[in-house]
């Protein structure tokens, strides 16, 4: 749909767009950009983001929006800022660079280290559903173990991805930026509250938001934000806050869920189900988590 100027006065990102149902990606989106408000310009990174959201001659976006490539998301933020910089208007308009796991971890991660090395006055969002899912499900380093990918495939030979998720908040918050965050849809009003926080934080911020997919999941649409708080309570996607460099907050977990409850709930896990000793890896991998962050 076409953006109706009436109805974008509280909503920054409408509906009418073409993500799958149960999209946490779209959530999310919306309460990122409904917090930022409208004095906010963005660049989006190449991914199912973009693509659902602006079919041509359409758009969801309430607030001026430009396409990127699939890499360079925060080096166009950055030139972005630079000229409102320039023009004496970067006190009023915020700036958000954004988007997926591959295009921010993989693909887009050197862009996203200069952004931040350089101190530009930008908020990085990465929408990670653990996967390329735009361009058919491929794993990104953001992928968990042991998920079933179309390039991790399960077999004879394989469980699925051998390797454990890129610590990509880490590896900004090393850069020792003001801000650098995680949060999942699954509970918005930490993801709003986080948003909030790095806006008024001047100089470059980050924030990775666990969006499921159900699509690339396997998982039911309708469980989207039951999913996304298995994972965060069974460990598996630790809930923290760094600022300069250093761990500063962490969502605490009041009861542990095992991760079983959390990976029976997808078919990219179904294989493990049955398999006690890739099980036990994955619950090493939370248990991990939980005594590193200090989340119990």
């Amino acid at each position: 749909m076409s953006v109706d100027r009436e109805h974008i006065l509280d909503n920054f990102f409408v509906s009418g767009h073409t993500a799958c149902s149960g999209c946490g990606q779209s959530m999310a989106a919306r309460i990122v950009m409904n917090v930022a408000g409208k004095n906010t310009m963005v660049t989006n990174a190449t991914g199912c983001l973009e693509v659902f959201s602006t079919k041509a001659p359409e758009t969801s976006w309430g607030v001026p929006w430009v396409h990127s490539l699939f890499e360079n998301a925060a080096a166009v933020g950055s030139g972005v800022e630079a000229a409102l910089k320039h023009l004496g208007k970067l006190d009023s308009i915020r700036v958000i660079s954004q988007g997926g796991d591959g295009g921010t971890a993989d693909i887009g991660l050197q862009a996203l280290s200069g952004m931040i090395e350089r101190g530009h006055d930008v908020l990085y969002v990465c929408y990670d559903n653990e996967a390329y899912m735009n361009t058919g499900i491929q794993r990104s380093g953001l992928t968990p173990f042991d998920a079933k990918t179309t390039t991790s495939p399960i077999g004879k030979k394989s469980t699925g991805n051998p390797k454990q998720k890129k610590p990509l908040v880490e590896i900004c918050a090393a850069h020792h930026i003001p801000y650098a965050a995680s949060a999942s849809v699954g509970y918005p009003q930490d993801v709003e509250k986080k948003v909030k926080k790095a806006l008024s934080i001047r100089g470059s911020k980050f924030l990775m938001i666990h969006v499921p997919c159900p699509l690339g999941w396997g998982s039911d649409p309708a469980l989207t934000i039951e999913i996304a708080r298995l994972a965060v309570q069974s460990g598996l996607y630790p809930i923290v806050e760094y600022e300069n460099g250093q761990l500063s907050n962490r969502m605490k977990l009041a009861a542990v869920k095992p991760v079983k409850d959390y990976l029976v709930t997808q078919n990219r896990f179904k294989h493990l189900l049955k398999n006690e000793e890739e099980l036990a890896k994955v619950q090493k991998i939370a248990d991990n988590n939980i005594s590193y962050y200090g989340l119990k």
